[in-house]
């Protein structure tokens, strides 16, 4: 089994392993196909998942979860560290709430760390953003975040908001 550096992320005390599995495939893969690959990642030591509702990854990690626990690769959920994101077309107030808590019904346990993803999008943030603190503050999650944001729009974002974010995802691909 691997072993990958952590972090404390300090609005949450909460550990995030700094490496993790991006649970998207593209042309989309059979859910079976997914389910077998998060398995295989988990036995290797990977305790970090990434998913997005609009890539449909979220039930297959959801289901990929509870067969490790019957497996026994892990003792419960509490060992992971699962992000997700809010799509752009759900990046409005009233959009904001439900699609998280669709996101809920779709894997087992509360999640970490729901993000606002690509911040160059025309949105009203400070709504959205205002919508995400609120959903932390439900206690549906540990800690909310953004994801690919430029200074500028982090700056715009830290203008108005009263819970920070306490990441900023950023896609680095090897290839």
């Amino acid at each position: 089994m691997i072993s990958i550096p952590e972090m404390t992320l300090g609005s949450t005390g909460k550990a995030i392993p700094l490496v993790g599995m991006v649970t998207t495939v593209y042309p989309f893969a059979p859910s079976e196909t997914m389910i077998d690959s998060i398995l295989t990642a988990i036995e290797l030591g990977y305790r970090h998942f990434d998913c997005v509702a609009a890539y449909l990854s979220e039930k297959p990690l959801g289901e990929a979860i509870k067969k490790a626990v019957k497996l026994g690769l892990i003792k419960s959920r509490d060992e992971l560290f699962i992000t997700s994101k809010l799509w752009c077309s759900d990046a409005h107030h009233d959009r904001v709430l439900p699609a998280l808590q669709n996101t809920l019904n779709l894997k087992p346990g509360n999640y970490e760390l729901p993000v606002n993803k690509d911040g160059h999008l025309p949105i009203d943030l400070g709504s959205v953003w205002k919508a995400m603190e609120d959903f932390q503050k439900l206690s549906l999650t540990k800690a909310i975040g953004v994801s690919n944001f430029s200074c500028n729009k982090l700056e715009e974002l830290l203008q108005t908001a009263s819970i920070l974010p306490a990441v900023n995802q950023v896609k680095m691909n090897p290839l």
